[in-house]
């Protein structure tokens, strides 16, 4: 299924049915009086929330939605068919934007929620509820209310409990598809990641999913590379792992091009809890390991972690600290006789 992450949509709902003006009409009965009945009322365009979505491609094929008017009022006092409401089933964290793209309307974040964008007209009411003891033969009745009609954007925003960043070739994609079942694209040349990918992966029988979005560059919120748009899928997730690239000359460097654009970005994005990982530890000389991972501790300010997407060496004590990170408790005592193991996910 193709990935689309942004949409605009034009939506409206139904207008009310018009009142009736009638009067009653039978033998004998010379002053029947007003019998026209209300106009129903129009239909909703509703948003709802489905689980297992992670796409908005279908709003790429049909942007118009509109709800059904209501019927109008009928003699006899007869009310007029309500108009059907339409409903627009959105991904769990789609936010629903003005057409401004910046006033947040909603924030769908909870699966099965249900919010009314458009309220349907009210009906109009029909000569019977004009009726008085001064005008006993109203012939008036109200047209219905208008339906309203708006542009609306969503913009989907994954919810992953880990978020991977990255330069472009750190590794993201490999060590998604060593520890999930995912399948990203992987390849030895920049940007083989064009839209985020989610995977579940495991640690001592504790499950959580890993969001992998396209790699940054310098500038990237400038618009340089793929932009820095993508960052939007891991706002929502509890922890960040940055994966550094170790067969790289400056991995300080590396590690602050990112950290530059988490700035840049906003959202707080910058102050969630990160675990920093050298990564590629397979291709890189041990005095060479040793010596880029101490200048990178040394920049952080804190411990740097090391393991390789492609042999599964360090791979285990990355995941458990990732599930420490995001307070995930293991299903048991985890075994460490075996943490210096290569992963392996059977």
């Amino acid at each position: 299924m193709k990935f689309l992450d942004l949409a605009r949509v034009y939506i409206r709902s139904g207008g009310g049915g018009a009142g009736a003006v009638s009067f009653r009409r039978e033998k004998y009965i010379e002053y029947g009086g007003p019998d026209g009945g209300n106009g129903g009322r129009g239909g909703d365009v509703i948003v709802e929330t489905v689980e297992g979505l992670n796409t908005l491609i279908d709003f790429r094929y049909q942007q118009h939605f509109f709800a059904k008017s209501g019927q109008g009022g009928m003699g006899k006092q007869r009310t007029g068919k309500d108009g059907d409401s339409i409903v627009l089933y959105v991904p769990v964290g789609t936010e629903i934007l003005d057409a401004d793209q910046e006033t947040v309307i909603a924030d769908m974040d909870q699966p099965d929620q249900r919010i009314v964008l458009a309220k349907g007209g009210n009906g109009g009411f029909g000569n019977l509820h004009f009726k008085s003891s001064t005008n006993q033969a109203p012939r008036r009745a109200n047209p219905g209310q208008e339906g309203v009609e708006r542009e609306i954007w969503l913009r989907l925003k994954l919810i992953a409990d880990v978020g991977l960043l990255g330069l472009p070739n750190a590794g993201k994609s490999t060590f998604l598809a060593a520890t999930s079942n995912a399948r990203p694209k992987i390849a030895d040349y920049p940007f083989t990641t064009l839209v985020p990918n989610l995977g579940i992966v495991a640690v001592d029988g504790i499950e959580f999913v890993v969001a992998d979005i396209p790699g940054l560059i310098a500038g990237a919120h400038e618009g340089r590379g793929l932009g820095d748009r993508f960052l939007g899928h891991v706002e929502r997730s509890g922890a960040l792992l940055h994966l550094v690239d170790g067969t790289t000359d400056n991995v300080v460097e590396d590690y602050q091009t990112i950290i530059t654009e988490l700035e840049m970005y906003g959202e707080d994005l910058v102050d969630k809890p990160r675990l920093t990982v050298l990564n590629k530890t397979d291709a890189i000389p041990d005095d060479q390991l040793e010596e880029k991972r101490a200048a990178l501790s040394e920049a952080i300010g804190s411990e740097v972690m090391t393991m390789s997407g492609v042999s599964g060496d360090g791979v285990t004590d990355v995941l458990r600290a990732l599930r420490i990170l995001i307070g995930r408790a293991p299903a048991s005592e985890p075994d460490d006789s075996i943490s210096d193991a290569p992963w392996s996910p059977v």
